[in-house]
């Protein structure tokens, strides 16, 4: 059986060595106000922090890049769209379309903050153990549902991904070969509709063996947290740099 990659999780960096409960805390202190700037100058600053971030954990730069790349793949659709919806000063022209200075800096300000967010989120949150982050998210008092979601999310995705790579092997050997017919798109619909009666066929049959062994929709786990002076010091430090970086929004 396969696993989830989780290349940052291990490390003997200050963040690593931080409580997760107090990196939880630190990332929603920094995204949250991180995806309502409004201005270039702000979020440029967001995003060096991110970066300075990345280096102050030590992760490696070219899965760190990789994973950047996969964001700004689906980012660069905004780009194919908002500069030409957005109303404003004529920038470019091609053809019947107009770019906008003002999409243009929309769409600019959207990657810049989005760059910032995820470079945040993979030095606080993607160096935690999966097994660390749910009991600190039940720590926090987070609603035990997303707790849920998180940990099965984890435990099964690679599970459906098997099942699937089994369907794709079987479609193979009768002959299926994928064009850009009919019967093509056919064939792959019926391949996400199986796969999710199998998923939910799982998900039942998971629920009911759980509720056997008396789960009373709490997971209890023997890790136990340590918090340190370092702890509220790097808390703070993040509270003073969203505070500086929010000064630069007024």
């Amino acid at each position: 059986m396969s696993s989830i990659s989780a290349p940052f999780t291990t490390g003997t960096s200050l963040v690593h060595r931080l409580d997760p409960r107090f990196r939880l805390i630190a990332a929603l202190t920094l995204t949250i106000p991180e995806a309502l700037l409004t201005d270039q100058g702000p979020a440029l600053a967001a995003m060096a922090s991110g970066a300075a971030f990345i280096f102050l954990a030590r992760l490696p730069l070219t899965k760190v890049l990789s994973r950047l790349a996969v964001v700004n793949f689906f980012i660069l659709f905004l780009w194919v769209f908002i500069p030409f919806s957005q109303p404003g000063a004529p920038l470019l022209t091609w053809g019947p379309l107009t770019a906008s200075s003002e999409g243009v800096a929309l769409a600019l300000l959207i990657t810049v903050k989005s760059n910032a967010i995820v470079l945040t989120l993979m030095t606080l949150l993607a160096t935690i153990p999966v097994q660390d982050l749910g009991p600190a998210m039940q720590r926090l008092k987070i609603p035990g549902k997303l707790c849920h979601i998180l940990l099965f999310t984890y435990r099964y995705v690679f599970v459906i991904h098997q099942e699937y790579a089994t369907m794709r092997q079987a479609m193979r050997a009768r002959g299926f070969k994928p064009k850009t017919d009919r019967h093509t798109y056919r064939s792959y619909a019926w391949l996400i509709g199986m796969l999710l009666v199998k998923s939910w066929d799982r998900a039942e049959r998971v629920r009911n063996a759980m509720r056997c062994r008396g789960f009373r929709n709490r997971f209890y786990s023997l890790t136990e947290f340590n918090t340190s002076n370092k702890d509220y010091i790097f808390l703070a430090g993040c509270l003073l740099l969203m505070a500086a970086i929010l000064t630069l929004e007024v």
